[in-house]
């Protein structure tokens, strides 16, 4: 069982196909690529790289923008097709990680291999916040398409508080590579999408 990889390419390849739905303009295969390749440079600083891995490939497998419980439902998703692919335990640190993205607070680990884990892992997920600000505004407008059903006065609203929440937060990434490589920049891209979102007439 543990010999056996946790995301074969048969299972890549049915989550890739939940990934590329038209409706996801964001929420993608890119992100997924995007947070595949963060893991492959902080590997040496994964205690589980492959649950980790697993942990990206099911994260944002269940996205509908109308829904409040895409996590959960994810790591349900997880849940049944990793079922006997691995130890109980360690497929609870997986499920834990997936449902940590609702609020990218870290899960309450006592394993200090598996917090860091976690960490590393949200960091991965917030990662284009600290992006170049043509590729932070290209992530806004791709959200905002996955949200084009919400008129723009609960639009802004609503976005304006989540952005608020992050630059609230004593520090928006939870570990110090990321804190070093994205923490200033973050900040200034998502203060500068929160003025912009306040400049707009109402």
């Amino acid at each position: 069982m543990e010999n056996e990889p946790l995301i074969d390419e048969a299972l890549k390849s049915e989550l890739a196909g939940l990934y590329q739905a038209t409706d996801r303009h964001y929420h993608s295969l890119t992100h997924i690529e995007a947070m595949l390749t963060l893991a492959a440079e902080y590997r040496h600083l994964l205690h589980d790289p492959e649950a980790v891995e697993a942990a990206i490939w099911f994260h944002d497998s269940v996205y509908d923008s109308r829904a409040k419980d895409n996590e959960a439902r994810s790591a349900a998703l997880a849940e049944n097709k990793l079922a006997g692919r691995t130890r109980p335990a360690r497929l609870a640190r997986i499920l834990a990680m997936i449902n940590a993205t609702a609020t990218h607070q870290l899960p309450p680990f006592e394993d200090e291999n598996a917090a860091g884990d976690a960490a590393l892992f949200l960091d991965m997920d917030l990662a284009i916040l600290g992006a170049e600000p043509d590729a932070f505004d290209a992530y806004e407008k791709a959200v905002r398409r996955e949200y084009g059903w919400v008129e723009e006065p609960m639009w802004r609203a609503g976005r304006a508080a989540v952005l608020k929440g992050f630059l609230a937060r004593p520090h928006i990434f939870h570990t110090e590579p990321f804190r070093r490589r994205s923490e200033a920049r973050a900040r200034e891209n998502l203060a500068r999408s929160l003025q912009a979102l306040q400049d707009q007439p109402r």
